[in-house]
């Protein structure tokens, strides 16, 4: 057993008994193993117990008591405020994943615009580039088509030349030496 009876300490409270360092649980113990311990009266159910030392005892366990209470208050406390904390924690989680969630969400909205953007840009180039094309084909034709008929007219007009010259003179013109008669063939040909 646990001596309680210590008077004489130099603890503050001198007097009063000394607990165990186990609080009041302990001194709880103590007690029901007096009760349990007591010799029981002859003929009777009622058991002897020093009173001094229930008193004693309880007396501990009462001032122990709000040391315990103080204890589980702050650990109380101390579980309340960890708890606070982590939902704090917790709700802060869960909106910086929201707030990076909608930047993602935002990056992939600006991500689609660009790609959809960047389609509508390469097929306008490809559709202009095709206009262009047909354009300058046509122009080519226009303009080949221009010179098959100048050429045309041409080679109309060099065939037809020396003939158109034989049958629309008169006399020929005396052929001079020098080759003016070639010179002014040349010139028709070319022409």
């Amino acid at each position: 057993m646990t001596d309680i009876h210590d008077t004489e300490g130099t603890e503050p409270g001198a007097g009063q008994p000394v607990a165990d360092p186990g609080g009041a649980e302990d001194l709880l113990e103590e007690l029901i193993e007096i009760i349990t311990s007591a010799k029981s009266m002859p003929l009777s159910s009622s058991a002897i117990v020093t009173r001094d030392e229930v008193l004693d005892l309880l007396e501990a366990i009462r001032d122990e008591l709000p040391e315990e209470l103080r204890r589980a208050r702050r650990l109380l406390k101390d579980h309340e405020e960890l708890l606070a904390a982590a939902r704090r924690e917790a709700t802060d989680i869960v909106s910086d994943g929201r707030v990076q969630s909608e930047r993602m969400v935002q990056r992939t909205e600006i991500v689609r615009q660009a790609e959809h953007r960047a389609v509508r840009i390469v097929e306008d180039a490809e559709a202009e580039a095709r206009q262009m094309r047909h354009e300058a084909e046509d122009y080519v034709d226009q303009k080949l088509a221009g010179f098959e008929i100048v050429l045309d007219r041409t080679l109309k007009t060099v065939r037809a030349g020396p003939r158109t010259a034989c049958l629309g003179a008169a006399a020929p013109a005396p052929a001079r030496r020098g080759g003016l008669g070639r010179a002014r063939r040349r010139r028709l040909a070319l022409g």
